[in-house]
C-alpha cells in the first residue's frame, strides 16, 4: 500500500452491497471496464483468494469483487438509473440479466 494511502479505511464490496455511488466511481474510473491489469488479488480474514478492482474516494479504498454481474452492471451502467435512490442504498443496484453461459465465472454465488 503506498504511504498517502495508509490513513484510508479499506472495503471490501461484494455485488450484492454494491451502492449507487461506488458504482459511479468504478465507471468513471474504468469507463471500457476492467480488465487483468486493473484486476487486485489478495487473501481476506477467510483465507479466501478474492479478485477484485479498487476504486477510491477521499476517506475509502473500496475493493469491489470481480464478478460477471458486476461487469455487466458497468456495461450497461446509465446514471439516470439511479436517480430516484440514495447514493449509499445497497438495493438500488440490481442483478443484471445475464445468459447461463456469461454467468460461469460469477464469483457472486
Amino acid at each position: 500500500m503506498n504511504r498517502k494511502d495508509q490513513h484510508l479505511k479499506r472495503v471490501i464490496v461484494d455485488f450484492k452491497k454494491l451502492t449507487p455511488e461506488i458504482l459511479a466511481l468504478l465507471v468513471e474510473k474504468y469507463p471500457d471496464g476492467y480488465d487483468e491489469d486493473h484486476i487486485i488479488t489478495f487473501r481476506n480474514a477467510k483465507n479466501e483468494i478474492i479478485d477484485a478492482v479498487e476504486v477510491t474516494t477521499e476517506d475509502t479504498k473500496y475493493l469491489v469483487k470481480v464478478s460477471t454481474k458486476l461487469a455487466v452492471t458497468m456495461e450497461n451502467y446509465d446514471e439516470e438509473d439511479y436517480e430516484d435512490y440514495d447514493n449509499d442504498d445497497p438495493e438500488a443496484v440490481q442483478d443484471p440479466e445475464i445468459a447461463a453461459d456469461e454467468d460461469s465465472d460469477d464469483f457472486d454465488e
